[in-house]
């Protein structure tokens, strides 16, 4: 996936996205842990912040497509993919949101699943909403958070190439 191998080239002051390594995993953990804080105030969090980072270091990263979005080396963004190629996270260090790295990590994701994806995110997270909509999602479900560990409603987006 991408240019060369793992890694999604731009310019020098640009996003790189590449694969994250072991050594990224505290990086990882900072971006999902401030992201969320910063997006979602009001939605109860299920996990503490230490078993976010063990999560991260222990499966996201060794076990799952986890890939990084980075700039002169530092983490800016996070993306898990799910076994089927599916966002199950989605993450921008707030400080770095509207910088392109949140389009850059949508560009892995797509090129794995090109006959489309889907992905869920919280109704209260409006700035997730704009940037998933922004690319081409669009919304096709709405729940009451019952079946989320936040229990926070939710939404569902699909994007499908060429719109269909």
């Amino acid at each position: 996936m991408g240019t060369g191998g793992n890694h999604d080239a731009l310019g020098a002051d640009g996003p790189v996205v590449r694969r994250a390594t072991g050594r990224d995993a505290p990086a990882v953990a900072g971006v999902r842990l401030r992201s969320f804080a910063a997006a979602l105030p009001g939605v109860r969090r299920a996990r503490t912040d230490r078993q976010v980072a063990e999560w991260i270091r222990e499966a996201a990263v060794p076990h799952r497509e986890t890939w990084v979005a980075a700039v002169r080396g530092e983490v800016v963004g996070m993306m898990v993919l799910g076994g089927g190629g599916e966002p199950e996270q989605l993450h921008l260090d707030p400080a770095r949101r509207g910088r392109g790295a949140g389009d850059r990590l949508v560009g892995p994701a797509k090129r794995r699943r090109p006959d489309g994806l889907v992905l869920w995110t919280f109704q209260a997270n409006g700035p997730a909403r704009r940037f998933y909509e922004r690319h081409g999602f669009c919304g096709t479900g709405r729940t009451d958070g019952a079946r989320n560990e936040e229990r926070g409603p939710d939404i569902r987006y699909e994007w499908r190439p060429g719109g269909r």
